[in-house]
């Protein structure tokens, strides 16, 4: 693997588009209630490839610094356990993504400064702080909350309760109770993605003593867990689209059917290898149900 090649590959573009699918549900119901503003939904959706990109790099960094990636791992190989590129040389990219990213969320709250009051503006800057504290502190540091189960928490909050509601308030000037549900659904897919990898992984991990859930409960639990992550999140989008009253945005459940599969496909896996072809699926599942319910809202 060339060193370009080996950067583009510890970027996972993979996790791009499940990570967009909150800031895309998030604008697309502030659209839906009559507030928009392309360019928030802009420097929206970069910020958060910067966090994500960000969140990617450390992990990198910390699980190969830790020796957590190492010959046993199952999933595709990280670049500073191959060694083609540095820790140091990981160290500064995240450090460079690090300032991009507060460089395009200042901007985003900038732009949205005028509907804001001075209290919120500094919940955002705070919020900032803590997006790119908790990318980094996932596997980097002696505390790293990633090795202590906090990791399907965090996700939770982050690619759900942040994306969604935290996106939806840059445009509109007051709470929106119906984006909980929407919140739900991105963020508890977003663990289940988590999951899956932490299924994946539930030996190199017990090695090395990465406490996640997994580790913790074990595999044969943690698939009734995954299960029950992807049930009450696809009920919270078909409750949310029962809500908005508009009969054809519930073709947007059809791609519900693949994830239906899915669950059948991981109660049955054996070999933990397995695991690793089912996170693409979830991932992209999940961003087209967030896309097809997004077309539908500006449309409908």
């Amino acid at each position: 693997m060339s060193k370009t090649s080996a950067w583009i590959s510890a970027m996972r573009l993979r996790t791009l588009p499940l990570s967009l699918s909150g800031i895309i549900l998030g604008s697309s119901v502030a659209h839906y209630n009559g507030y928009w503003n392309t360019l928030i939904f802009v420097f929206a959706l970069i910020t958060t490839i910067l966090f994500q990109v960000l969140s990617n790099f450390a992990n990198d960094l910390g699980d190969g610094i830790k020796g957590t990636d190492n010959e046993d791992r199952i999933g595709p190989k990280r670049a500073v356990q191959s060694g083609i590129i540095s820790s140091k040389e990981m160290k500064i990219a995240v450090i460079i993504t690090a300032v991009l990213s507060f460089a395009s969320a200042g901007m985003l709250i900038f732009l949205a400064a005028q509907n804001m009051s001075s209290a919120t503006l500094w919940f955002y800057v705070g919020l900032t702080i803590a997006s790119v504290l908790a990318a980094i502190t996932y596997t980097v540091g002696k505390k790293a909350y990633g090795y202590h189960g906090l990791g399907d928490l965090m996700v939770l909050f982050f690619f759900g309760g942040v994306s969604v509601l935290g996106v939806y308030s840059l445009y509109a000037p007051h709470f929106l109770m119906e984006n909980i549900l929407l919140s739900v659904f991105v963020g508890l897919m977003s663990v289940a993605v988590l999951n899956l990898n932490n299924m994946r992984d539930f030996a190199s991990d017990s090695k090395a003593n990465k406490n996640t859930l997994v580790v913790k409960m074990g595999p044969n639990s943690a698939k009734i867990y995954h299960a029950l992550l992807v049930i009450i999140a696809l009920s919270a989008l078909a409750i949310f689209i029962q809500k908005v009253e508009k009969p054809l945005l519930n073709l947007a459940l059809l791609p519900c059917i693949l994830l239906l599969i899915h669950l059948r496909k991981v109660m049955s896996t054996k070999n933990a290898k397995d695991f690793d072809p089912e996170l693409k699926k979830v991932a992209l599942t999940t961003f087209a149900l967030s896309l097809f319910t997004a077309i539908g809202l500006f449309l409908l």
